[in-house]
């Protein structure tokens, strides 16, 4: 009986890699089998980073400004409890005097501290940006749900009312408001936010269009829902993150108006904050500039800083967003 050949004697069972070794041997021109675990084998490299989340990094620029915010209200919210002078308190010979050891950011044209009240003027100017933004938030923002998701007359008067409201000149208002009303803090929150309505009206309004046509808005109101329920429980929701985010821009804005009032007068002079020290010091910028300087500088990067945070918040929400 003649011997079986090879081919006849492989079975069924001989594994997946012998057979397409077998094959690369058998096929005209192969070259030699690669060992895979043999030293040749070049290590793996990581695969590059995908830039979409390399978008998502924070970044330096946005710590910082979280640092020098964190201070900021640090220093406002105790101030009563930190080593530092009497705001109100004069200094014998520290007037129009220049920054010192002793004294950081030197002394006002009367002989005040101007470090100190630095740090005690950003609770008015917080303060003031803060409330008021938080009461545009509440009026323009109910203004701007209504007039984006009730497509009628009432989309049409509310908005009619806003761009009256944005035509008129902001700084001419406010002094129209603070000489009616008075200079009074609470006097200046209000008139603050009449001045930050609009614009939040018109966010909230552009934000509400986006989602009134989604479809778990459609199906809500194809079940039924009453447009009260559908606006706060379904849409309101995802209008906030953004709406926050924008919150901060607005803020900084109402502390540059803020400072604005306080350096043409419209601002209780008795009360310390960056714009009225600017007002008072103004008269002496060309002898002792720093007075100004450095409550100036206080308005400059407080405002830069909430300016960057905001964008680099709208643009993590803008991502997030885009990968649902």
């Amino acid at each position: 009986m003649p011997e079986p050949s090879p081919r006849s004697t492989r079975t069924v069972n001989d594994s997946a890699e012998d057979v397409s070794l077998s094959v690369l041997e058998a096929a005209p021109g192969a070259s030699p089998p690669v060992d895979r675990l043999g030293p040749d084998l070049e290590p793996l490299t990581e695969a590059p980073e995908d830039p979409k989340y390399v978008r998502k990094r924070w970044g330096l620029g946005f710590w910082l400004a979280a640092t020098w915010l964190g201070l900021l209200l640090f220093g406002a919210l105790f101030a009563a409890w930190l080593p530092i002078a009497d705001p109100n308190e004069t200094f014998r010979g520290l007037s129009r005097e220049g920054p010192s050891l002793d004294h950081w950011f030197g002394g006002d044209n009367i002989g005040k501290d101007i470090f100190s009240r630095c740090v005690y003027g950003a609770r008015k100017s917080l303060a003031v940006g803060v409330f008021a933004y938080a009461g545009a938030l509440v009026i323009g923002g109910t203004f701007g749900l209504v007039a984006g998701y009730y497509r009628n007359r009432i989309e049409t008067t509310i908005t009619g009312a806003l761009d009256v409201m944005l035509a008129f000149p902001p700084l001419v208002l406010l002094i129209a408001i603070g000489a009616f009303l008075g200079t009074e803090t609470k006097n200046l929150i209000m008139a603050l936010t009449i001045l930050a309505v609009p614009s939040v009206a018109r966010i909230v309004r552009a934000l509400v269009l986006t989602y009134r046509e989604r479809e778990f808005v459609l199906s809500a109101r194809a079940l039924g829902t009453r447009n009260m329920r559908v606006m706060i429980r379904d849409i309101l929701p995802n209008v906030i993150p953004t709406v926050g985010a924008f919150a901060l821009i607005g803020v900084a804005n109402l502390i540059v108006a803020e400072g604005a009032l306080a350096f043409v007068g419209v601002s209780d002079p008795n009360e310390v904050s960056w714009g009225v020290m600017i007002n008072q010091g103004r008269d002496q910028i060309d002898r002792a500039s720093h007075i100004v300087v450095f409550p100036s500088m206080m308005i400059f990067l407080t405002v830069l800083s909430m300016n960057y945070m905001g964008d680099r918040i709208r643009e993590r929400l803008a991502v997030k967003e885009s990968n649902v």
